[in-house]
């Protein structure tokens, strides 16, 4: 049986390696730059591999396209979006990757003097915004590798001020108040901590006292954080929410390995390493990602330079996003804010074995999902996703039992996604609150009418309520059953949901219902954009001139109903066009017995 992580926590993550004192920073800390991800050594390494390497050379060229295009941008300015600076820190982080890497290798001082004045243009902002600490945690990392990358060659002023306003506007209001990002469980932690490591090793020789107080806490504070990839690498916020969180904790393991030759375990911390497989396995054959939770769309192609580091540790070619990599550069489009920093880890890269994954996947913890593959790979291959879990977690959603299903280049089942946080906040409209009855639920991308899962007497899901992997097997027909029995509270007595591929062209979907007292409906739900067709015994789902088969193989008498969804029930919900609602309602008195198994196959040609 599956046991609930957060229903029995461990008080105590696994620690990473902490000797940071003073005495240790003086004694261990490289005392010339670069030393944030490059060093002299790992920059000939970059220099050689271009030569050598095409696919290296050709993301290096994306990174010079992307570098002359910033030349002509007007210097950055404290623009707030909302409650956010965030935007404008990312740019910086960005700006500063392309320009720096391209200034170390090509000397061009156009490059350097862009540099200099948007250092000086952030550094002269009030203050990074502190109320919202990713803010300053992605501005602080910018300024701390800018300087670090080019600051022998930028003004003695400009260094001199950027290090005091990363004292001032970074790292002190760290210490002011009181922080939950410190030792959180989210991207936030990750991100914050970072940033925060960043700046204190480029404030060393300035206030070495402060530099190592903070490297101290961050090194105490990550593995809350890191503690959530277990025990199988499934990041819970979702496949885009890993590629943020997980790209500060590269960055961070990057920067701690070139600045004191380790990185004190967050490479090998456990299920770290594994979490590469949840991000290769989380992009769908059309290119979609496996959405659940506040997870974006589309996965992008200018070449995953995140994952691409998890090929460099395991010698994996299937983290080499190699076709991407080697596209026309101007095909690149703007590269990751962190793809300097990428660059380097990318010239690194050797394989070492053969890149394989299952094509039937698990990954356990706060919030499980299991994936099943098809044998023939492309993008008309079949792919299925579907998970348990709990709606309080971080960006969680009330879709504990929904799945996705995509066969002959079609999503014929949905999750209908993520929606822009601050278009949501200006209206006033409280997305963060996560209590049974807070606003959160009333959106369709959030709650589990919006999903497809089961519904027990038109409620919502509860809130707090855990769905456990409770058995997966990974035979030649894998299957997955959940239980989805708390998160009915009072309403059900029981619900196990089964997932089973029984081939490459379909998938059979189990419900185990034990009714109640309280018991008065049981609905089935599968949100589609496909055109809907009612026949005998279930429907007919047409899209792109190809068809499904829904077939309900247990009550053929039970009518499909549709519900269309487009538009939305709210004005606020996120429209999608020719979305829909598939329903299959089971009334509480039919239940024989109080108990009943309703067996629902979706098929292809």
């Amino acid at each position: 049986m599956a046991i609930d992580r957060n229903e029995h926590p461990s008080t105590d993550p696994p620690k990473l390696d902490n000797p940071m004192t003073v005495s240790y920073l003086k004694s261990k800390l490289r005392k010339t730059s670069p030393k944030l991800v490059l060093t002299p050594a790992l920059e000939r390494q970059v220099k050689q591999k271009i030569k050598r390497d095409p696919m290296v050379a050709n993301y290096y060229e994306g990174i010079k396209l992307n570098a002359e295009k910033i030349l002509s941008e007007p210097e950055l300015e404290r623009v707030m979006i909302g409650r956010r600076l965030l935007s404008t820190s990312r740019e910086m982080l960005y700006r500063v990757n392309m320009l720096g890497i391209a200034y170390r290798l090509e000397k061009d001082r156009r490059f350097l003097d862009k540099i200099n004045r948007e250092v000086l243009a952030v550094c002269r902002f009030s203050d990074w915004n502190p109320s919202h600490y990713l803010d300053v945690a992605e501005m602080a990392t910018a300024v701390a590798l800018a300087i670090d990358w080019v600051g022998g060659d930028l003004p003695k002023t400009t260094v001199d001020m950027a290090k005091t306003t990363l004292i001032e506007k970074g790292i002190n209001p760290s210490w002011e108040g009181r922080h939950g990002w410190i030792n959180g469980t989210n991207n936030w932690n990750q991100v914050c901590n970072g940033g925060m490591i960043a700046a204190s090793i480029m404030i060393a020789d300035r206030d070495p006292e402060l530099a190592a107080k903070t490297i101290s806490r961050a090194l105490d504070g990550i593995p809350h954080a890191m503690e959530e990839y277990g025990p199988d690498g499934v990041y819970p916020e979702g496949s885009t929410y890993w590629g943020y969180g997980t790209a500060f904790s590269v960055l961070t393991s990057a920067m701690l390995e070139s600045a004191f030759g380790t990185d004190f375990g967050i490479a090998n911390y456990p299920a770290f390493k594994e979490s590469a497989a949840f991000r290769y396995l989380s992009v769908a054959p059309s290119g979609w990602y496996y959405n659940f939770a506040d997870c974006g769309d589309k996965h992008g192609t200018a070449g995953d330079i995140v994952l691409a580091w998890f090929g460099t540790k395991t010698g994996n070619p299937l983290y080499i996003e190699k076709e991407n990599f080697s596209q026309s550069p101007a095909s690149m489009g703007k590269l990751n804010r962190i793809g300097g920093a990428g660059l380097v880890w990318l010239a690194q890269f050797e394989p070492t074995r053969e890149g394989s994954l299952p094509l039937a996947w698990k990954g356990d913890g706060s919030n499980p999902i299991v994936i099943f593959r098809g044998q023939q790979q492309g993008p008309n291959a079949y792919y299925f996703g579907g998970k348990g879990g709990r709606a309080t977690i971080s960006h969680g959603n009330m879709d504990a039992g929904s799945f996705i299903w995509e066969l002959n280049g079609v999503r014929w089942v949905i999750d209908p996604g993520n929606q822009p946080y601050n278009e949501l906040e200006i209206t006033g409209f409280n997305l963060w609150g996560n209590c049974q009855e807070c606003e959160r639920w009333t959106l369709l991308t959030k709650n589990n009418f919006g999903h497809s899962t089961l519904t027990v007497n038109d409620a919502l899901h509860i809130n707090n309520g855990f769905a456990s992997l409770e058995e997966f097997n990974d035979g030649s027909q894998p299957q997955a059953t959940f239980d989805l029995t708390p998160v009915f509270g009072e309403n059900l007595k029981k619900a196990h949901r089964r997932f089973v591929k029984p081939d490459d062209k379909s998938i059979i979907i189990e419900d185990h219902i034990e009714k109640n007292e309280n018991t008065k409906s049981v609905t089935w739900q599968l949100l589609t954009q496909a055109d809907v067709e009612i026949v005998p015994g279930g429907a007919l789902l047409k899209q792109d001139g190809k068809v499904v088969k829904l077939e309900n193989l247990s009550h053929r008498q039970l009518l499909v109903s549709v519900i269309s969804l487009d538009p939305t029930p709210l004005e606020l919900d996120r429209q999608m066009e020719g979305l829909k609602r598939l329903e299959i309602r089971i009334p509480a008195w039919t239940l024989s017995n109080g108990v009943e198994v309703l067996r629902v196959k979706l098929s292809g040609q």
